[in-house]
């Protein structure tokens, strides 16, 4: 006789509770999905929790030396350009003359050596 959903569900539970199986839920993006499912593709998995589970084990294997560099998130470099720098310079100057009694002091670039 065929188990009902109810006793495949409760043995699904006790299996899972054997091997203490636990769910790791994660929210992403849509660019973090589209780089899981190229992954994904280009190693030809089909379910998303294999090729976690693969890519963590795989990560852990490499050890602490070759593990940490593939953790650190991307850090954005900012580049102020001439234009924007000139430009804030003048703002800048001109809120300055606008409240007297302030002061303007250059920067030393290159102090002299005493």
């Amino acid at each position: 006789m065929a188990m009902s959903q109810q006793q495949r569900d409760e043995k699904r539970r006790l299996k899972a509770a054997k091997v203490q199986e636990e769910d790791l839920r994660l929210k992403v993006r849509p660019g973090t999905k589209r780089a899981l499912l190229e992954l994904m593709a280009w190693a030809g998995i089909e379910e998303q929790g294999e090729a976690m589970t693969l890519m963590i084990h795989h990560m852990h294997g490499l050890g602490p030396s070759g593990a940490l560099p593939l953790l650190e998130p991307p850090r954005h470099k900012y580049k102020v350009s001439q234009s924007v720098a000139l430009e804030f310079s003048r703002k800048s100057m001109l809120m300055i003359q606008h409240d007297p009694g302030d002061e303007v002091i250059s920067p030393v670039t290159n102090p002299a050596p005493h």
